[in-house]
């Protein structure tokens, strides 16, 4: 299938809805401004994708039914990014090719536009936008159950946790995949889940399900690593080489980069594989992992 004719055509849709939300009045100013700057940035809304794709691969009739949910997603993603790259975390300039949120903004209002997406993705996602999806309540509940586990202690924020108390040192396989699997692969995985969980997936193929996002949360991770050892900077969007910099725990600084890429290509095989009891409904799931291979930011 045409994987980047798909993937534009769900962005346009992911951009539309996250413009008209935050296009009504909200003080101060240079809080929504410091919000807008981040959620306009670039990006390839991959996230929300995915809810969107497992959405439609478990029967879901019209994926644009659950675009605030899937947003929701990216407005988690995006209070991340905008609290990694603090000065007191990973102290990043640049990202999606321009100067980080508290670059522009400074450190405070910052911090106040991540943690103001982060609860409005909440907000969003317990505010059940009318539809004619037929979506029940106690799938409502459930989505925003594994929404918060996957974002908090349990999950991304206890692999941030783990990656900055990893610096220098002496990388171990345990850790390295604790690492990725919490501040990547957790949030990759509900967004699949929860496109399952709204379509009313049956238990066996939203295993399936999980099983692929596991593997390409992996591998997108993997890829993050190899790119920031290969990639461009004004391709990748920020400072290549910065990982090492900084001494972080990465798949190529344990296993070497051939050994890396044969990883990610072996994940992103499996997740491929995870979908076999799936029709040609889950179609852009497999040609998403494929993309992610094939990556070049």
């Amino acid at each position: 299938m045409e994987i980047e004719k798909y993937l534009k055509g769900k962005k346009e849709q992911i951009d539309d809805f996250m413009n008209g939300y935050f296009s009504r009045p909200l003080k101060p100013a240079p809080l929504k401004s410091s919000i807008i700057y981040s959620l306009t940035a670039g990006g390839k809304r991959i996230r929300p994708v995915l809810c969107l794709a497992s959405y439609e691969a478990c029967g879901g009739l019209n994926s644009k039914d659950i675009i605030p949910y899937a947003c929701a997603l990216e407005f988690i993603h995006t209070y991340s990014l905008i609290h990694d790259d603090l000065p007191s975390m990973d102290n990043d300039d640049l990202r999606r090719g321009k100067p980080t949120n508290h670059k522009v903004f400074g450190e405070a209002v910052a911090i106040l536009a991540g943690d103001a997406l982060l609860t409005e993705a909440f907000y969003l996602l317990s505010s059940n936008p009318k539809s004619g999806a037929g979506i029940s309540q106690e799938s409502i509940l459930r989505i925003i159950s594994e929404a918060a586990y996957a974002a908090g202690a349990c999950g991304m924020v206890g692999g941030q946790a783990q990656d900055i108390l990893s610096e220098n040192m002496e990388p171990d396989e345990g850790t390295l995949s604790f690492i990725h699997h919490k501040k990547t692969g957790a949030l990759i995985t509900v967004s699949v889940r929860m496109g399952g969980i709204l379509a009313d997936c049956q238990p066996d193929k939203l295993g399936s399900l999980s099983a692929y996002a596991e593997n390409i949360g992996l591998g997108f991770q993997i890829i993050d690593d190899i790119l920031d050892i290969e990639g461009d900077s004004q391709v990748i969007g920020k400072t290549a080489g910065s990982d090492e910099k900084k001494k972080k725990m990465t798949y190529p600084g344990l296993y070497g980069l051939e050994n890396s890429k044969r990883k990610a290509e072996d994940v992103l095989r499996s997740a491929v594989e995870s979908l076999k009891q799936f029709d040609e409904k889950a179609d852009p799931l497999r040609a998403i992992a494929i993309y992610l291979l094939n990556r070049k930011n």
